[in-house]
């Protein structure tokens, strides 16, 4: 089943560009806009990530641990919410998807960094 060549056309142009390239193991910090009464205010959060679906409506998966507490989050790739993607380091996985973090803790949990760009 194909996409209709006008809804491609409109969904290639909603998409962001802005976003880094960035991989499953990557260790990524995401800027969050976070809108308290009228403020809005910026908050980091920093992890790896652990998977990716890709697609017009695509998104990515980070991990993190927040005091002794794995925390995931989903951000949409077109999301309003990503202010900004920064990629810190890189590590070599040899899977997609790195559910398996999830029952590892401190050491056991360490991917093997890598010099990418």
């Amino acid at each position: 089943m194909s996409i209709h060549p006008v809804m491609q056309r409109l969904a290639d142009k909603l998409q962001r560009t802005d976003l880094p390239a960035f991989a499953a193991g990557d260790t990524i910090r995401v800027q969050v806009k976070i809108k308290e009464g009228e403020k809005e205010r910026l908050q980091a959060f920093e992890g790896v990530v652990i998977a990716i679906k890709k697609g017009p409506q695509g998104s990515f998966t980070v991990r993190k641990m927040s005091f002794g507490q794995g925390v995931e989050r989903i951000f949409p790739y077109n999301s309003k919410v990503v202010d900004k993607v920064e990629k810190v380091r890189s590590a070599r996985v040899r899977r997609a998807k790195l559910f398996y973090l999830r029952g590892l803790r401190g050491k056991a949990a360490r991917l093997k960094e890598v010099e990418r760009s």
